[in-house]
């Protein structure tokens, strides 16, 4: 099954229960972030980066979040951190796999991708470093 098929439950924007494919966003370019747990320091960090930039990437680029956390775990985290993007459970990692995202200690690798409005990767970022990944990725996204 591709990357794009692929359809996880999750949280919308606003922090609402919802189901998503890749293939759902169409038309948008995407940045899909894998991280490996919600309410963790550099995973909070890197979320807020993510939240408090979203306006500048416009309205035709979405941010994507996705671990393996449960949909409940990422509405806490969303509501704590007043999120406003997506985030998807990954659980048993069908997405992570899909994207040949590498594991640490059973959780996915902190890598980011950027795909285009058709879906197909324009960029990878593996073993993201969070500090000055944003601007990185605002600037490939442009």
């Amino acid at each position: 099954m591709k990357y794009s098929d692929i359809r996880l439950n999750g949280i919308d924007s606003s922090g609402k229960k919802a189901s998503y494919a890749l293939s759902d966003f169409k038309g948008e370019k995407v940045v899909v972030y894998f991280y490996p747990k919600d309410e963790t320091s550099v995973c909070t960090k890197e979320a807020c980066d993510f939240r408090d930039n979203q306006s500048r990437f416009g309205k035709k680029t979405r941010v994507i979040g996705v671990s393996p956390d449960s949909v409940d775990s990422h509405m806490r985290f969303h509501k704590k951190e007043g999120l406003n993007f997506v985030l998807l459970s990954d659980p048993e990692g069908r997405l992570a796999k899909a994207f040949n995202v590498t594991e640490h200690f059973g959780m996915p690798s902190r890598t980011t991708f950027l795909l285009d409005e058709e879906g197909n990767v324009v960029k990878e970022w593996k073993n993201v470093h969070v500090e000055g990944h944003i601007e990185d990725v605002m600037n490939t996204a442009k």
